[in-house]
């Protein structure tokens, strides 16, 4: 087999979307006032059951926009061409989509109605999630090990 061929080989990947919710330093403290973060995430776990995978982590280090929330697409999303997005400032506790507060843009209920549509690759997202999409420095890019 040539070096070329084993490079383009599909890799296995998650047959759903995986969710990666940090829960450091600034996510998911008190450092975000005003939101019970324990209930975003059995909520997050709920709405996503047996349509994606949560997973908590540790710090990642994009405090200013705590709380941060990552999608990472599923194997057909992949074969698509979409990429991990990065969602920040999830502080919305009434999970409405009604964007009164620039700190408080993005709820559970705009991530987990596009994730059980399929998520990256397979469905566009909502608009307001244009909003908190942001890129990570290339530094914590290359921590997490990503194009």
């Amino acid at each position: 087999m040539s070096k070329r061929t084993r490079r383009t080989a599909p890799a296995p990947g998650a047959a759903r979307p995986t969710v990666t919710v940090c829960r450091g330093c600034c996510c998911g403290t008190a450092k975000v006032p005003g939101l019970d973060h324990a209930a975003q995430l059995r909520d997050l776990r709920r709405k996503l059951d047996g349509s994606a995978t949560v997973r908590v982590t540790d710090c990642l280090n994009a405090c200013e926009h705590a709380n941060v929330i990552v999608v990472q697409p599923s194997a057909a999303g992949r074969e698509s061409g979409a990429r991990p997005v990065w969602l920040g400032l999830v502080n919305d506790p009434d999970a409405t989509t009604d964007i009164t507060d620039i700190t408080d843009i993005t709820d559970i209920t705009d991530i987990t109605d596009w994730i059980e549509a399929g998520g990256p690759g397979i469905t566009d997202p909502p608009g307001v999630l244009d909003l908190s999409a942001f890129r990570p420095s290339r530094r914590v890019q290359a921590e997490l090990h990503e194009d």
